[in-house]
């Protein structure tokens, strides 16, 4: 039975995916590991790409391969039209209201390193405070910890309980007078929880708080519309939404990157430049210095057309029967935990194995030829209110099958005999 089959004869709602179709469009999906047909479940790490956005890499570096903006020559227009092109695309996918309000960096990272040392260097000040939560990745974490270092502010933390939910009357009681910004994963890379961010932008807005939400996480899972939110700014990394690495996305409402400093100096950031005084370029470039990422941008365009025409709500659908499928197996196996059980999840299971250190997990499932990601996965903090070093994480994709899940499970057996 094939896996669209399979969620069909469940009852789960219908999806109109081709699992075995679009893993053709994935090549790497057809190597071998260790003599083992690859079962990847990293995705929450990087997901793979599908041979359209390899194909748009490589025309660009074949054909096209010229700087952008400022070139009159043909290659130089054809670049610049392609790259302004996934411009266009990033916007309509998350629904911004203008072209100017997206900002190409190198990934999330960087989109928050961006906000908090020009926003946040503004209206940041001594006994400040900048409220995140205990489940955030180190990046969103990290960036407003050397900013309130640097402004004598403080970093509240809003706490999460046992299954890995934000507790959200504990939230609302940090919002302060003194609270100037919040900084919200919309999903947990470590434990797959989704955050009521609608509401959690309510609440700091009847504050007159901007909010900062990290979507790394959620882009390839869910449908982003940045004015149904009403976020003040948005982030996101190619890599995760089956584009390339290195590239990544800044939303801001117009107002805000327009009264915000310019991150870096450089070139195509200026509008003019004499020694006596420099003249800013308009939005979106006043935040791009230098030449960018121009092959990782129309890659990430390609990715976002590609993900649209399969259809978010099918991609949702079939992930989160994965997702539950998932997680009855898993459970089902003797001296395994789930880390992160929330009623509201995308496709992450997190787990520890009484007895198997998770590196030991995810060496010996790798000789099986399975993938999946162990460690503290840059989120630290959620590890220890755990109380755990680390979990073994397989994280899905629109492209994973049940029976891959199957593979897991088997595997999983094969090494608690090596440990028994």
């Amino acid at each position: 039975m094939s896996p669209v089959a399979d969620v069909r004869s469940h009852g789960d709602v219908c999806t109109n995916i081709d699992v075995h179709k679009v893993r053709a469009d994935f090549p790497i999906l057809g190597r071998e590991v260790h003599g083992f047909p690859l079962v990847y479940l990293d995705n929450a790490a990087t997901t793979q790409k599908p041979q359209a956005v390899i194909d748009a890499i490589s025309h660009y570096y074949a054909f096209d391969n010229a700087n952008i903006h400022r070139g009159v020559h043909l290659l130089s227009e054809s670049a610049t039209d392609a790259y302004e092109a996934a411009r266009r695309t990033v916007q309509g996918f998350l629904n911004a209201e203008d072209r100017s309000e997206i900002i190409f960096v190198r990934g999330a990272t960087e989109a928050i390193n961006l906000v908090a040392q020009t926003y946040g260097r503004v209206h940041v000040g001594a006994g400040d405070e900048i409220v995140i939560s205990a489940m955030e990745h180190h990046s969103n974490i990290v960036p407003w910890q050397m900013l309130c270092e640097e402004k004598g502010a403080r970093l509240r933390i809003a706490p999460i309980n046992d299954q890995g939910e934000l507790l959200l009357s504990e939230f609302e009681g940090l919002l302060t007078s003194k609270t100037k910004l919040v900084a919200i994963a919309h999903v947990s890379n470590a434990l797959g929880s989704v955050n009521p961010v609608a509401q959690i932008i309510q609440m700091a807005h009847s504050r007159n708080v901007p909010v900062l939400v990290d979507g790394a996480q959620a882009v390839p899972h869910l449908t982003i519309d940045v004015r149904a939110l009403d976020c003040d700014f948005y982030v996101f990394s190619a890599h995760k939404i089956y584009g390339p690495t290195g590239v990544g996305v800044l939303y801001g409402k117009r107002d805000l990157l327009e009264a915000m400093p310019p991150y870096q100096g450089g070139g195509d950031m200026i509008r003019s430049v004499t020694f006596e005084k420099t003249i800013y370029n308009q939005l979106p470039y006043k935040f791009e210095a230098g030449t960018p990422h121009i092959a990782g941008g129309i890659g990430l365009g390609t990715a976002l057309d590609y993900l649209t025409g399969i259809g978010l709500d099918a991609v949702l659908a079939h992930e989160q029967y994965l997702l539950s499928y998932g997680t009855a197996a898993l459970q089902s196996i003797p001296g395994l935990r789930l880390i992160g059980t929330a009623k509201d999840k995308a496709g992450v299971l997190s787990f520890v194995i009484e007895g198997i250190h998770p590196h030991d997990i995810g060496t010996i499932l790798d000789r099986q030829g399975i993938a999946i990601r162990t460690g503290h996965h840059c989120a630290q903090p959620v590890m220890q209110r755990f109380g755990i070093p680390a979990t073994a994480r397989a994280s899905l994709a629109m492209y994973n099958t049940t029976e891959e899940v199957d593979a897991l499970v088997a595997g999983i057996y094969k090494l608690k005999e090596v440990f028994a």
